[in-house]
């Protein structure tokens, strides 16, 4: 291609581009004049010839009683329906559902499920800098405040050419239903303001052409900020439990002998298992919501070669048997207490003298198992 080709194709590109607008994007492209044409006659058949069968596989079916009528030629929007997408983990939307509503599952018990989504949909617009104007959390609604869009300012990249003065501002109601189980919440999004300019001197409209495609957009965009948060939020986290939690000895809620990780129980647990399965415990059961677990102890896998000239350093001192650990939520530090197969505790030295081993693991970063 020569310079003066490349340079030729970007001024048409330059001239097609000034020349669309945001209307001429959503209506055909062609002319209109079959919107002249006249309704055809039925076919006379003279009364001497057989009528011939005919099929009315392509006939169009008549209007119902409340079908717009007005909706055609250039009034005729040609894009494509708007869908709302569930990309939170967990969330759905109701099929044949023509609201801009996505429903959620609770995924996280760390907090209700209403407050999580609240949380969420208020860091998006303070993140897109948009204001509250009435926010009821007794209600479960949120009305925002004015979001102006105008075109132009934005997009200002080398290949934009398009010098548009529209601009439009929108307010939405947002509400919450939580189910009385707390375990299943729908968020709504209703356009309850809108006005629209074409230009600065032009005259302002207040009736959108599509107001549920702008209800589903804002709604998708609160979804992805949701779903980018819990990605963050999950990648926090597994870093955290990957990394190394200092441990000392100390005394469990029941004052048995006990070892005080410095982390929350959410971290502490994942972290724990991880330790298990490094020093040779096989986890055969457990229940997280009451921090029992059941394990046997295997011993480690490390090979006579590998312990020829040194000690196994994740080796404990225990029968080859099995047993049961408790740990414990204490906010900020979390309680493991080792128990024999009849829920009796260890002695203090036993916790003493594995202690060493636990706590090494414990602490290393990047445990590799």
């Amino acid at each position: 291609m020569t310079p003066k080709f490349f340079a030729c194709s970007l001024v048409s590109l330059a001239i097609l581009t000034a020349c669309s607008s945001v209307e001429d994007r959503e209506i055909a492209s062609g002319g209109f004049s079959y919107l002249k044409n006249e309704v055809g006659q039925q076919i006379k058949i003279p009364a001497d010839i057989d009528t011939p069968d005919f099929n009315d596989s392509f006939k169009l079916p008549n209007l119902g009683p409340e079908a717009p009528r007005d909706f055609i030629g250039e009034k005729l929007s040609i894009l494509s329906p708007s869908l709302v997408l569930p990309l939170v983990t967990g969330s759905h939307v109701e099929e044949g559902s023509k609201s801009a509503t996505v429903w959620f599952d609770k995924i996280d018990d760390s907090q209700a499920l209403d407050t999580t989504i609240w949380n969420s949909l208020l860091a998006f617009l303070e993140s897109q800098g948009i204001g509250v104007q009435k926010f009821d959390k007794e209600k479960q609604q949120l009305i925002s405040d004015w979001m102006v869009i105008k075109e132009g300012e934005e997009d200002d990249s080398w290949y934009s050419w398009s010098k548009s003065e529209r601009s439009v501002g929108q307010r939405f109601e947002f509400n919450l239903d939580l189910k009385p189980h707390g375990r299943i919440a729908s968020l709504s999004v209703d356009l309850i303001d809108y006005k629209e300019k074409q230009t600065l001197q032009g005259p302002e409209s207040t009736t959108p052409s599509d107001a549920r495609r702008q209800e589903v957009d804002i709604l998708n965009q609160v979804i992805d900020h949701y779903e980018r948060e819990i990605r963050l939020a999950t990648a926090q986290r597994i870093q955290k439990i990957r990394q190394g939690l200092p441990m000392e000895l100390g005394f469990d809620e029941d004052g048995e002998s006990a070892y005080m990780v410095n982390a929350e129980y959410e971290i502490a647990w994942p972290r724990l298992l991880l330790v298990l399965r490094k020093l040779g415990f096989d986890v055969k059961d457990y229940d997280q919501s009451t921090g029992l677990l059941f394990v046997k102890y295997n011993g480690t896998d490390a090979g006579w070669w590998s312990t020829l000239w040194s000690k196994d350093q994740y080796a404990l001192d225990l029968k080859t048997e099995e047993y049961r650990i408790k740990v414990t939520d204490l906010g900020a530090k979390t309680s493991i207490t080792l128990l024999d197969n009849e829920s009796v505790a260890f002695p203090v030295n036993k916790m003493t003298d594995l202690f060493p081993t636990f706590a090494r693991t414990m602490e290393a970063d990047d445990l590799d198992i």
